[in-house]
């Protein structure tokens, strides 16, 4: 790619105090001409209205954070600043963004750093150009305090949600192409006919009704127990009157929790008197949604361990202990100066890939120390310890112990039976025993409550013990290999409407029942019925992408497309190219293995497949789609 060179270097968003500019910013959601991924691009330069220190220094305070830095080698500043952009971008969260790219020029360098969120990555960039103008000055800067607003910046984006995120991964090891609908909120796997949508653990081939069925606890808890699995007795109430004669009936401890609930909201466990019922009742009502009835279910309260057992398509795949919070004392700290330790300790971080989150100190935990005959102010004697929570909440602080090898398979057997009877890809069941490796028919064992889109991060990442891969376990239900996941895409970098008709007329003679869809700069077809043209070029690509009757793509792009947006999908089974310029050459960067690439320079040839090429000069008035049709029969 040639771009004019600056000779001048003219600061532009530099102060006049500082050593380097960033500047001319794009983000592309796709490949582009600067990187293989979605990435952010901006030039980079020194701007000379300040000396910088030697590289030397910068490294040496940057590798304090990133020792592994220290021991490589950077052959300008603009290395050193992409480098350490691309590292600070990975946050505390160990993204898999690690993907940067560089293009120096005589006065200044364009840079490219892998990006899925834009706002982060823009956050992470001019936080990173504040820590080198720091540097520059001998300054300091709130490390730790920045990177949290960065983290929070990215969890509150679409791709933040813990699982959302473990899926997104997966995916992108995989080779499974993945990306957000934004009008939709939805994620989509694939393409075309091979697509499949969803929301976290929740996916398009589910049934809505056994979706709305486990939220229905109570119609939830009849219909196990007319399977004859064994479920805690209560009822269903919708005032505190009625919720105290059900609690004396079945006597106490009881459990309490709203019908319409998730993720342990409004639950407390062994309520122990009337006091404690009424509490528990209003904490309840607090977390029913406003659309929903008033409608709280009271049953005994189990003497146990809290346990998830999941099952991906039907099969039993992980289970993890979840236990409440709980600090040791040192005989000399409170309570809330043991919790405020346990949270400073580097495990305990507020992000989607953190095993455990921060402890919350509420309502809840000061009336379950009150029982206990205890406060946030007492002083524990040493090594006591002291559970600060009846529920084991992990978004409270809770720690998750994974627990799928111990598991009877009396147990597994249960799982699998439950999990039969609902047309849904995962499903989380909630119950409390003295342990999994006994079976359920011979102890006190008790399923709670079963659970439509469970999250995963816990089996992913448990605080203690072995992880399992529940996200290959999702994503392996509806593709073996990432290919599985795409349909034949052919891109073009000069093709006309006459020409894109003339090639699916090719195609639907040896394929007459496909759907193909294609675009160029002059409009979008679905076979030869012509559809609305977006004036955002990637907007047409992305409509055809995510029709689930598409059997193949055939798309258009041009110089000024892949410079001004990237592309919306990475990789094509054929690129063809006529007479393409240096920056159209990078549609050949993309191709997979077996892919076949067809360049056309004047009247001269070249054909590359797995590592061949065959060249020759076309004969006089033979048009070049007789080329490309003839190869076209290699890709389908």
């Amino acid at each position: 790619m040639v771009q004019d060179k600056i000779t001048n270097t003219v600061r532009i968003n530099a102060r006049k105090t500082d050593a380097f500019d960033i500047f001319k910013f794009k983000h592309y959601i796709g490949p582009n001409p600067y990187l293989d991924a979605g990435a952010l691009v901006f030039d980079f330069a020194v701007t000379e209205f300040t000396k910088p220190l030697p590289i030397e220094d910068y490294v040496s305070i940057i590798g304090d954070r990133y020792p592994h830095l220290r021991d490589q080698t950077f052959d300008s500043y603009a290395h050193l600043f992409a480098r350490t952009v691309s590292e600070v971008g990975k946050l505390d969260m160990g993204l898999h963004l690690d993907r940067w790219g560089i293009k120096s020029y005589e006065s200044y360098a364009t840079i490219s750093i892998q990006s899925l969120h834009e706002r982060t990555t823009r956050g992470v960039l001019y936080f990173v150009w504040d820590w080198f103008e720091a540097i520059t000055q001998h300054k300091d800067i709130t490390f730790e305090e920045q990177l949290l607003s960065l983290q929070s910046k990215f969890r509150q984006s679409v791709y933040g949600g813990p699982t959302v995120y473990a899926l997104l991964r997966t995916a992108d090891t995989k080779g499974i192409p993945a990306f957000y609908l934004w009008d939709e909120g939805l994620t989509q796997y694939g393409y075309g006919k091979k697509q499949v949508r969803g929301i976290a653990t929740t996916f398009d081939s589910d049934s809505h009704l056994d979706s709305d069925f486990t939220t229905r606890k109570d119609d939830c808890k009849a219909f196990l127990k007319t399977l004859g699995f064994p479920v805690p007795k209560g009822d269903i109430v919708n005032s505190e009157k009625q919720a105290l004669a059900v609690a004396r009936d079945i006597n106490y401890p009881v459990a309490v929790k709203p019908v319409a609930g998730h993720k342990g909201i409004g639950v407390t466990a062994e309520v122990r008197d009337e006091y404690e019922l009424k509490s528990a009742f209003r904490r309840a009502l607090e977390a029913i949604p406003e659309n929903e009835p008033t409608r709280v279910i009271v049953e005994k309260s189990i003497v146990g361990s809290d346990f998830r057992l999941l099952c991906v398509n039907g099969r039993f795949v992980a289970a993890i202990e979840r236990r409440p919070a709980w600090v040791v004392g040192d005989g000399k700290s409170t309570i809330q100066q043991l919790i405020r330790d346990e949270n400073r300790k580097p495990g305990r971080l507020d992000t989607p890939t953190s095993p455990m989150t921060k402890i919350q100190c509420d309502e809840a935990m000061e009336q379950y120390l009150e029982q206990q005959g205890l406060s946030l102010d007492s002083v524990v004697e040493k090594d006591r310890n002291v559970s600060l929570r009846k529920v084991a909440n992990l978004s409270a602080g809770g720690v998750s112990i994974d627990a799928t090898r111990t598991v009877h398979p009396d147990n597994i057997i249960l799982a699998q039976d439950i999990a039969q009877h609902f047309r849904l890809v995962c499903l989380g069941i909630d119950v409390i025993a003295p342990n999994l490796s006994e079976s359920w028919k011979s102890n006190d064992f008790s399923i709670l409550e079963i659970n439509a889109a469970p999250g995963i991060l816990m089996h992913l990442k448990p605080s203690i013990g072995e992880s399992v891969d529940v996200p290959s376990h999702i994503l392996e239900t509806f593709y073996q290999l990432g290919t599985d996941a795409r349909i034949p895409i052919v891109t073009f970098n000069n093709i006309s409407v006459q020409q894109i008709q003339e090639t699916i007329d090719h195609i639907l003679l040896q394929h007459p029942d496909w759907t193909i869809g294609a675009v160029c700069r002059d409009g979008v077809f679905i076979n030869r019925s012509a559809k609305i043209l977006s004036p955002d070029y990637n907007t047409n690509i992305l409509s055809l992408l995510r029709n689930p009757k598409l059997d193949m793509l055939i798309a258009e792009y041009k110089e000024d497309v892949l410079e001004n947006e990237g592309m919306f999908y990475y990789g094509s089974n054929m690129v063809v190219l006529n007479n393409p310029t240096e920056i159209e050459m990078t549609l050949t960067r993309d191709v997979f293995d077996d892919s076949t690439v067809v360049i056309k320079n004047g009247d001269n040839i070249s054909i590359r497949r797995k590592g061949l090429i065959e060249e020759y000069t076309l004969g006089v008035d033979e048009p070049f789609t007789r080329v490309y049709l003839k190869e076209i029969g290699t890709v389908l």
